[in-house]
């Protein structure tokens, strides 16, 4: 397939380094430029290309980018994927470290919801509580006891299965987690965030999530600070 990664950072690298050994064509852009993305790019195999020619002709656009950055991407930045192309959304909100309050997260929008209104898509949301480490070193063969499980949740039944069978092909059991509205089950503060789970674990920590924001992943007056000193 031909995937476009938009945002460089752990998650995106990760992917870039896991994909295309697999066979994948992989394009991969940030905010500073294809320049200072050629050591990437050399390691990997992946094409490094301007933000506003990631998505092109692309089966699967990752979009991993901090959440207080979204509403910064080119208006139309997703445009020119294939016409079936799924759209994954990894982020999540950190008020108190990075992002400061988004009105609209805090009052119970899913996170990947409101990327969803500043985007203008679809979006699935996946690969956002593995830490990027455990996402490039800990996939397994299908069927291998203990193999670490992904939530995947969206609304639409086609994209969600693209994204579900590229977590598969990772190397992790792929868990439907339901559709975006229910996509806070696992946001950060969830019983699933960053546990590596097994198939059984990950299904009993949906089940078990709260809606309810955990306080320290809601923000302050003082929002925001630094993953160091959080406000």
């Amino acid at each position: 397939m031909k995937i476009g990664i938009i945002g460089a950072g752990n998650i995106g690298s990760a992917l870039a380094r896991r994909l295309t050994p697999l066979g994948h064509e992989v394009a991969i852009a940030n905010s500073r430029g294809p320049e200072t993305l050629e050591d990437l790019a050399e390691e990997t195999g992946a094409r490094a290309v301007e933000v506003t020619e990631a998505a092109k002709g692309a089966d699967i656009v990752v979009v991993t980018i901090p959440e207080h950055k979204v509403p910064d991407l080119p208006a139309g930045v997703l445009d020119g994927a294939a016409a079936d192309g799924a759209f994954v959304d990894t982020g999540n909100y950190y008020p108190r470290e990075r992002d400061g309050r988004i009105d609209a997260i805090e009052d119970g929008t899913p996170e990947t919801r409101w990327v969803e209104q500043q985007l203008g898509r679809p979006l699935v949301k996946a690969f956002n509580n593995i830490y990027a480490q455990s996402l490039q070193d800990n996939g397994k063969p299908a069927g291998t006891p203990g193999r670490i499980a992904l939530p995947v949740a969206g609304d639409d039944e086609a994209a969600k299965a693209k994204v579900l069978a590229l977590v598969e092909e990772l190397g992790f059991d792929a868990i439907d987690a339901g559709g975006i509205d229910e996509s806070w089950r696992q946001q950060p503060g969830s019983p699933v965030y960053t546990k590596d789970f097994d198939a059984e674990g990950v299904r009993s920590g949906l089940a078990a999530a709260s809606k309810e924001r955990p306080e320290g992943f809601s923000a302050t007056p003082s929002s925001p600070g630094t993953f160091e000193n959080p406000a």
